[in-house]
């Protein structure tokens, strides 16, 4: 097995190359970075979106992964979405998801119309995996008044446009003013990227 590490997860390059990676990373990511890195910006994530969301209507986990974010999402109804299989296999032990979805998320997704009341993401938007491109196909799969609640770290917002992507579906009347959290994404770890912080962008379809 490859070395696995935060390092090589930021230098990824696109869909292909996030799918290699973690495959081939699925069977230790629990432990060699969820528990190693103490991993908590999906806690963080997941303790918004409960104080913000009292519907019942299924819940998207964006870029799902082995579940990590919807280990606190149990009294939820919630699909997993990613590109990895082998992530999503992982989380299957787990019965976290009603639906585990293979996808690229920068592809027209396999759902209905407004088919879902909320939206999660913990470790998504990233370095090298995938930007706010993937909003408006999101947007189509969200019922009227659904909930985004998504983490992104601060140099990806810049550089990634964030901001003026999410300006427009303001302007465009698609989604409400967005909110933002501000959130540790790790704790009692001793790394390079132990004091990086998070944003956690909040807003709803309309």
């Amino acid at each position: 097995m490859s070395e696995h590490n935060l390092e090589r997860a930021y230098s990824i390059d696109g869909a292909s190359d996030a799918k290699a990676l973690y495959d081939d990373w699925a069977s230790s990511y629990d432990s060699s970075f969820g528990e190693r890195h103490g991993y908590i910006a999906p806690r963080e994530i997941a303790r918004i979106f409960k104080d913000l969301y009292d519907g019942t209507d299924p819940v998207l986990d964006i870029g799902a992964g082995t579940g990590l974010l919807a280990e606190h999402l149990t009294d939820r109804v919630v699909d997993g979405i990613d590109i990895s299989q082998a992530m999503l296999d992982q989380s299957a032990a787990k019965g976290l998801y009603r639906n585990r979805i293979c996808a690229d998320l920068t592809q027209t997704l396999p759902m209905k119309d407004a088919t879902y009341g909320g939206f999660v993401s913990s470790g998504t938007f990233t370095h090298g995996h995938v930007g706010p491109e993937v909003f408006p196909e999101l947007i189509r799969v969200a019922q009227k008044g659904a909930l985004f609640v998504c983490g992104v770290i601060p140099p990806v917002f810049d550089g990634s446009n964030f901001g003026s992507k999410l300006a427009l579906l303001v302007a465009h009347k698609l989604i409400s003013p967005v909110d933002f959290h501000n959130i540790s994404i790790y704790e009692n770890a001793a790394h390079d990227h132990a004091l990086d912080r998070g944003l956690v962008m909040v807003f709803r379809t309309l």
